[in-house]
């Protein structure tokens, strides 16, 4: 089953990744300096994840291709891992916008 963790980053900071049911990692959010900041960008992929005008797909300086997931007012909500193809990456967008609906919050900080 999907899920979203909740991590603590080094500096103190929070932040969540969606993982697919097979465990990987496959979109990760900035730092937020709240809990409740945190758990609305997880709100906001919830919301936003269907809507394949919500992807921008772009490039790696070493070419690598990748995507972020936007909010409607074009904040970034989330990233991808770097793809070795562009196949990877849309297979990547399609199981984000499978995945991203999900209840299944994990909180990781305690």
């Amino acid at each position: 089953m999907a899920k979203f963790e909740i991590k603590t980053r080094k500096n103190g900071e929070f932040q969540f990744e969606l993982k697919a049911s097979n465990g990987q990692n496959i979109l990760s959010s900035e730092g937020y300096s709240t809990m409740a900041a945190c758990k609305n960008g997880i709100e906001s992929v919830q919301k936003n994840s269907p809507d394949d005008g919500r992807y921008e797909q772009k490039e790696s300086s070493n070419g690598k291709p990748y995507f972020v997931l936007k909010a409607g007012n074009g904040q970034i909500i989330g990233s991808s891992e770097m793809y070795e193809s562009r196949s990877g990456m849309l297979n990547g967008i399609e199981s984000v916008k499978k995945n991203g609906q999900t209840e299944e919050i994990e909180d990781l900080t305690k």
